[in-house]
């Protein structure tokens, strides 16, 4: 799935520095990052919405909807996939990472 992602950034990165007429993504960079943020909020409420209502196939087209606009926000960014790979790697290898909660006492 990296090589996807990889390729897919690559993209995104190519039509950022070498704007196409007509190009989606280079109209998301020509609107600025509100836009780009704009996009990524759509697209994950999207994602809830299918997952609540167990559409599957809805889901993970908005899954993917809602990882091309991450990684148009992650070129804007500057943020390369590889940077949270070694993120997500270390976050792989802990063990015991269950977060302690606080509990209040009620009865002082």
């Amino acid at each position: 799935m990296m090589d996807v992602i990889q390729g897919l950034y690559q993209v995104i990165l190519d039509r950022r520095d070498h704007p196409q007429e007509g190009s989606y993504t280079c109209y998301l960079f020509e609107q600025g990052l509100d836009k780009i943020l704009k996009k990524c909020g759509e697209e994950c409420s999207e994602v809830i919405i299918a997952a609540k209502n167990g559409r599957n196939p809805e889901t993970q087209e908005e899954l993917c909807d809602l990882l091309y606009h991450l990684l148009v926000l992650m070129v804007e960014q500057d943020i390369r996939p590889e940077h949270l790979q070694e993120i997500l790697e270390a976050r792989r290898q802990k063990i015991g990472n269950l977060k302690q909660f606080h509990v209040s006492d009620h009865n002082t």
